[in-house]
């Protein structure tokens, strides 16, 4: 952890509504002028898609599961120097994974490929959004460098469901090759993803109120309109439960350290309660913030 360099981590895999989180954080960052250095988890992965699918078929041949959920595809080690030249220094390197045709277009590459390396931009703090930015094994501990960690986490009937959609319909797979991945990747999903929400700050859990009984039959995706958000605090010292309850209209206490609201009403929820967290890692800093001019209006 740093001081003078702030890392805010969001830790989650599909369905658990990363969209609608990083749009409330760059919000705030937006209100208070702050600028973050954005880094997507999936430019950790230590393979192209095409050598990734090589990965797996020697890991089929020889009785054993590769999943980008794990170590073998993805590198720990180089995602906590990041972190740890970032707390120290305020700098360091990123690249990007091009996962669509539109997003690797303008850099005349083909999807499922790495954009090349190059230095982070000057910044008040270092923003990541991907899976493993709470991450501990026996070599690494990515956890420990993080300031504020924010677990995103669906039902896994949800995860499922939106892996399913979004992969087959935004990525080109087969329906048969997604449920093959989901099956693979059950392994590393119990033992590097679902111990980092014991680690968060912060976690939101999206609950759908329809029936996803039958993930792989699912012709669509539940909105947040249709789901309610659990939110559960690390601890109560310093949480301004009644105020968020007055806020936020349907919401409700389940636990002394935890607070229901509904789906709708997620984005609200996570810019009341995350906005006096990085006010204070802000100040920890020493960097004066104001809201800017056009929020005033």
């Amino acid at each position: 952890m740093s001081a003078k360099h702030p890392i805010i981590a969001i830790t989650g895999s599909s369905g658990a509504g990363t969209s609608t989180t990083t749009k409330a954080f760059r919000h705030i960052f937006r209100s208070f002028d702050i600028k973050a250095a954005e880094v997507e988890g999936d430019s950790f992965h230590r393979f192209t898609r095409a050598e990734m699918e090589v990965e797996i078929r020697k890991a089929e041949e020889q009785g054993r599961h590769i999943s980008y959920f794990g170590p073998e595809a993805n590198d720990f080690a180089l995602l906590e120097e990041l972190f740890e030249d970032y707390g120290s220094t305020g700098s360091g390197k990123i690249r990007r994974y091009l996962h669509s045709f539109d997003e690797a277009v303008p850099y005349n590459q083909m999807p499922g490929t790495f954009t090349p390396w190059q230095e982070l931009p000057e910044s008040d703090l270092l923003f990541y959004e991907g899976l493993h930015g709470g991450v501990v094994n026996d070599e690494v501990n990515v956890a420990e460098h993080v300031d504020l960690l924010i677990g995103m986490v669906p039902i896994v009937n949800l995860e499922w469901i939106q892996k399913i959609i979004r992969d087959t319909t935004d990525r080109g797979h087969s329906h048969e090759a997604v449920m093959a991945s989901i099956v693979r990747s059950m392994d590393d999903y119990i033992n590097y993803i679902t111990p980092q929400f014991s680690r968060t700050h912060i976690n939101f859990q999206r609950v759908p109120t329809v029936d996803t009984s039958n993930p792989f039959s699912a012709k669509d995706i539940p909105s947040l309109d249709e789901s309610f958000v659990v939110i559960r605090f690390r601890g109560t010292k310093g949480v301004n439960f009644p105020y968020y309850l007055s806020m936020i209209d349907g919401a409700f206490m389940s636990r002394i350290n935890t607070m229901v609201v509904p789906g709708g009403k997620m984005g609200l929820a996570m810019e009341l309660i995350i906005t006096p967290l990085i006010e204070d890692l802000m100040k920890r800093k020493g960097k004066k913030i104001t809201p800017t001019e056009w929020l005033l209006r």
